[in-house]
């Protein structure tokens, strides 16, 4: 735990105490540090709101300028289910109805694993910390907001009131981060996504499953085409895969059981196998696609292999549909379909350095293009003790991949920290940390490496001496999804593309509708369109200052003022949003910036 999310969990202690002081029948469930803040699940009659964010602030001032110590306390199980039943665990004193759900927690607790309670003034709680040493050392502190979550995340569960605060060592830092609230507010995806007609979602469609409008769907053509022709200029080469797949093909892979919550339930068909005609063939179950892996690795079985082969990059912009619970659904930030930026490269372990490099060395390129100018790679590795559980049992192979890609990230120089537990089930993972140009973290893309799935398939080639060999894969995904990468886009840019990702890139505006005008207008249009240009003519009969603010609020890139005078001159008086009137150029010269700039992806 990091220096800011330890003192974010101290004063997730500090609300909780806080709450208690002013309604002390709450029962609290967990506490945690998130993203920018921390929040505590709390069951209470009283429904709370920000009228009541003052007073709880104000008992947290109390607590924090008390200096209470957090003094950590081990504590058997016995001696833990007893202080739950008696009500004393997340409360200041011994209460008539017992804290349930820091006993369902304790229950839940591993056999072998210690218990610990942290006590601060009267508060004691069950925790595993770590903290702060006192109250005091907790800074500048604000209540923002409370929502309604589900115990456990799950719907079957009581629906408890999550309530959220943030918290920094200066009053400064806590001051600017408000500021940058402001500033993402304008910025939020969703909202431009609705003014600038990007994408939208349906009741009748379905929660998550969000559809593109032509000028969004403009973004993820120009998306995929910047890593078609990347990949090709890489060696990848292009497959396609279908949307579904029998249930064998994830118990093979692994994916089931493992990842079956973030799959859709399964489709029960009655069919002949292949080549059968008995229709009394058991049905089989058929799951939609959560993952391009065992398709692709299908594939890299349905020819023989050779080292000679290797390595193979198969790359396809794959259609996956995850089942995320209804309350994480974000945005285009987290969905039920999404369409991945994906790729597997099968390779001699001889080759792994080489192949990593060059994939981190695609991230870099990608956020050079994007002005991404601060990012992290997040290295996940596995759990020892959750062998066969959460992650593949293959201890041996767990360390040797982890030291090989923690060695090449090393060797690279590229900006890491290390998580513990977080890899994926299959092998060691990295997540990329990037962060918009307002200074807001968005989780964009992975990278992983996979020992377990090419084994599970079978998946072999001929070494030099002809003997089979599994491959090593990396799956990656510079560009993330459609979905998750067009949202944070929305948000970096402000809705304010560069000229060659623009969903419109120039429009055409003419002062007055003379025939004479509005032909030498539509010409420009004509040519334009003839050099691929997203361009569009204002045919209205508004004056020009409605047709520029029109032109304006919807963020088009480029507008080409015409009158009279530019006309007789063969020229447009060019103008770029958010900078104003450049002044007039020549038509070709005109054109021809366009079209360059748009070639060379320059804003």
């Amino acid at each position: 735990m990091t220096d800011i999310e330890r003192l974010r969990h101290s004063a997730s202690h500090v609300l909780a105490t806080a709450i208690l002081k002013i309604w002390p029948e709450a029962q609290f469930a967990a506490g945690p540090p998130v993203e920018n803040g921390f929040y505590y699940d709390v069951d209470l009659p009283h429904r709370i709101s920000p009228d009541d964010f003052e007073k709880i602030e104000a008992e947290m001032r109390k607590e924090i300028k008390a200096d209470h110590p957090f003094e950590r306390m081990e504590v058997s199980r016995d001696e833990a289910l007893e202080l739950g039943e008696k009500g004393r665990l997340a409360a200041l004193s011994e209460r008539p109805e017992p804290s349930k759900f820091k006993l369902d927690i304790i229950e839940n607790i591993p056999p072998d694993e210690k218990i610990s309670l942290y006590r601060s003034g009267d508060f004691i709680d069950l925790c595993a910390g770590p903290h702060v040493k006192c109250t005091g050392e907790i800074g500048a502190f604000k209540v923002t907001s409370v929502a309604s979550a589900y115990y456990k995340g799950d719907e079957k569960n009581p629906q408890l009131q999550r309530v959220y605060g943030t918290a920094f060592k200066t009053k400064k830092e806590l001051d600017d981060y408000f500021a940058m609230l402001e500033e993402a507010k304008k910025r939020d995806h969703r909202k431009l996504g609705r003014e600038l007609e990007l994408f939208v979602f349906d009741d009748d469609v379905g929660p998550g499953l969000p559809m593109f409008l032509p000028r969004g769907a403009v973004i993820a053509e120009e998306l995929e085409k910047l890593a078609k022709e990347t990949e090709f200029a890489a060696g990848y080469q292009r497959v396609r895969t279908p949307h579904i797949a029998r249930e064998s093909l994830y118990k093979k892979s692994g994916h089931l059981p493992y990842y079956a919550e973030s799959m859709f339930p399964p489709m029960e068909l009655e069919e002949a196998r292949l080549g059968e005609r008995d229709h009394g063939t058991p049905a089989s179950l058929y799951y939609l696609k959560a993952m391009n892996c065992p398709h692709h690795h299908k594939l890299f079985a349905a020819v023989p292999r050779s080292y000679r082969d290797l390595p193979l990059r198969f790359a396809e912009y794959g259609t996956c549909y995850r089942y995320e619970k209804s309350g994480e659904l974000f945005g285009l930030m987290r969905v039920r379909s999404l369409q991945m930026n994906d790729a597997h490269i099968y390779m001699t372990p001889e080759q792994f350095e080489a192949e990593f490099n060059a994939v981190n060395e695609m991230y870099l390129n990608y956020f050079k293009l994007f002005g991404i100018e601060k990012y992290l790679m997040r290295f996940s590795t596995h759990d020892p003790s959750k062998l066969g559980e959460k992650f593949v049992d293959e201890p041996e192979l767990w360390k040797q991949t982890e030291e090989m890609t923690r060695n090449v990230l090393k060797s690279s120089g590229i900006n890491y920290v290390e998580v513990p537990s977080e890899a994926a089930f299959y092998g060691p993972k990295i997540d990329v940390q990037a962060w918009s140009v307002i200074g807001r973290e968005f989780s964009i893309a992975t990278n992983q490496v996979d020992f377990a799935q090419p084994r599970r398939l079978n998946l072999v080639y001929k070494d030099r001496d002809n003997i089979d060999k599994t491959p090593i894969c990396i799956h990656r995904a510079p560009l993330g999804t459609h979905e998750r990468f067009i949202g944070f886009l929305i948000e970096h840019y402000a809705g304010n593309f560069p000229l060659w990702l623009s969903p419109e890139q120039v429009r055409i505006l003419t002062i007055g509708d003379d025939p004479k005008l509005m032909d030498y207008a539509r010409s420009i249009l004509h040519e334009l369109r003839g050099h691929q240009v997203r361009a569009e003519i204002d045919e209205s009969p508004d004056k020009i200052n409605g047709k520029i603010q029109r032109a304006e609020q919807m963020k088009v890139h480029t507008m080409f003022v015409i009158g009279k005078r530019d006309m007789d001159a063969d020229a447009v008086s060019v103008r770029i949003h958010g900078k104003g009137n450049l002044g007039a150029k020549p038509r070709n010269e005109a054109i021809g910036d366009i079209v360059q700039s748009i070639r060379e992806r320059r804003g």
